[in-house]
């Protein structure tokens, strides 16, 4: 197989023990909230993942630790599987969900920043493990890799092929010499960014459980709540705002913040993925408005765009967070917000789905073959920001479009033979594929995924994760030139 076990093992050891920390927090929160069982259920996992994490980490000698794309893609696949299976445990052992499947589903939507729930009684869960469910997203949402890469070098190990194969979006590029400072700087705007929207949430009258559980499915773009009816608990303007704000804060490319330190906010009108998210959002924000108002689902215009504004931004960068039942809006505002499962948010950004960039340079695409039939010789190089692209950069986002479009019928189909419903065997398929939580039908915003049994529950996990990999990062252990690049 030509596959660097040895290294692949010591890193395993690292996100184990990356898993094993984690816990320590929702641990602390059940010994606050005096939950015995739930802190019984997290010591059976933690200590475990501590010790088996530092055993593979640092006991393994190998000569060569430099990671090859192969390498890449293998570890960064079992690695978000092995999350979802160890991270469900707690929830097993302490009876919260006593279904594993149902567990893990659960699990495989935090990480993924998905926000799917199979959970009838979202409020019945004790707080620690609430509080763990949206810990995922936040651990999820830079991605755990990320994470990993940045304390691989203290181990004389090169991370540059992990965060390829893990870092949502078409491209990967390095704001610095490192990939692992560049993981850092990351991890410092995401944190800030996690204390900044507690701090204001807590302002709007948020205490500081709601706040943290809330800010973790903002920013790692998850859309998890501790309560059944999420952000419509608090039926607060100020908090729709602040959390609107943040979702599509999120959901802009980490590395263009960089670039505006650099350059200034001029680098926001230059980048055109930006642009094309900026108005994809602005336009279905109008649309959707003007049918709430409109159809006369709300009696003012404001409350139209309180509500509209919050559910397109939700939706768009797939964190999946609700203020309404969106499913009994007029049909015209959800063939909008369903159009958006097929949008999400910039690359480089804790955002799932298809990615701007991708819609853009497909536009682009079109448009030279339009040219091209008018005008058969000439030649008409596809450019993006003034750069020509390379050949295979158009080829492999059509390739993924493909993949997509395909991934998300196949899912919807195997779904369906629950006898679900139509829509919401393919909203489900769509949501899943998207990371973006709720759908319609049966799976709306105030409805959940308990409909489907545990072979469906099973393949949408793997759609979850594969939409969160970028597709082919999945779908590549399943071809035989992976495992036998010479046969």
């Amino acid at each position: 197989m030509d596959l660097n076990l040895r290294a692949l093992t010591k890193v395993a050891g690292v996100l184990l023990m990356v898993l094993g920390g984690a816990m320590i927090l929702p641990l602390i929160v059940g010994l606050i909230y005096d939950e015995p069982v739930s802190v019984r259920a997290f010591l059976v996992v933690v200590i475990p993942c501590l010790v088996a994490g530092g055993a593979l980490a640092y006991f393994p000698k190998t000569k060569t630790h430099q990671f090859r794309i192969r390498d890449g893609y293998l570890i960064v696949s079992v690695s978000w599987i092995i999350a979802s299976l160890v991270g469900a445990l707690p929830f097993v052992i302490s009876g919260a969900i006593p279904s594993y499947v149902d567990a893990v589903f659960e699990t495989c939507s935090g990480f993924s920043t998905t926000g799917a729930s199979i959970l009838p009684d979202i409020e019945a869960l004790p707080q620690s493990m609430l509080f763990w469910r949206s810990f995922t997203h936040w651990i999820g949402g830079m991605g755990i890799l990320i994470l990993a890469i940045a304390l691989l070098p203290a181990m004389g190990i090169g991370g540059q092929f992990l965060a390829k194969a893990e870092s949502p979006g078409p491209t990967l590029s390095k704001l610095t010499p490192k990939i692992a400072d560049t993981a850092k700087m990351f991890y410092v705007l995401y944190s800030i960014y996690t204390v900044v929207e507690i701090i204001l949430l807590m302002a709007g009258g948020m205490n500081l459980f709601d706040a943290s559980v809330h800010t973790f499915g903002t920013v790692g773009t998850g859309g998890f709540s501790n309560y059944n009816y999420g952000v419509a608990s608090f039926d607060s303007a100020y908090i729709d705002g602040i959390i609107t704000l943040f979702m599509f804060l999120s959901g802009t490319s980490y590395f263009l913040y960089f670039l505006v330190l650099r350059r200034g906010p001029k680098a926001f009108l230059r980048d055109g993925e930006f642009v094309l998210y900026f108005s994809i959002v602005a336009v279905a924000t109008l649309l959707v408005t003007l049918g709430l108002w409109g159809f006369g689902v709300y009696d003012s215009p404001l409350a139209a765009l309180r509500y509209g504004i919050f559910q397109v931004v939700s939706i768009t960068t797939t964190t999946g967070f609700a203020t309404a039942d969106f499913v009994l809006w007029p049909l015209f505002c959800q063939m909008i917000l369903f159009l958006l499962f097929f949008v999400g948010g910039c690359s480089a950004s804790t955002a799932g789905g298809i990615k701007p960039i991708r819609l853009l340079i497909l536009g682009k695409l079109v448009r030279r073959t339009v040219e091209l039939k008018l005008h058969p010789s000439s030649v008409t190089p596809l450019k993006l920001e003034n750069r020509i692209l390379p050949v295979e950069v158009p080829s492999g986002i059509a390739a993924f479009t493909f993949l997509y479009i395909l991934l998300f019928f196949a899912g919807g189909i195997l779904v369906s033979l629950d006898n679900v419903d139509f829509i919401s065997s393919f909203s489900a398929s769509g949501a899943c594929l998207g990371n973006i939580g709720p759908g319609f039908g049966s799976i709306g915003p105030l409805s959940n995924y308990s409909v489907f049994s545990d072979g469906s529950t099973i393949v949408l996990s793997f759609l979850m994760i594969a939409g969160r990999l970028e597709l082919f990062t999945l779908i590549i252990l399943f071809t035989k030139k992976f495992w036998y690049p010479y046969g």
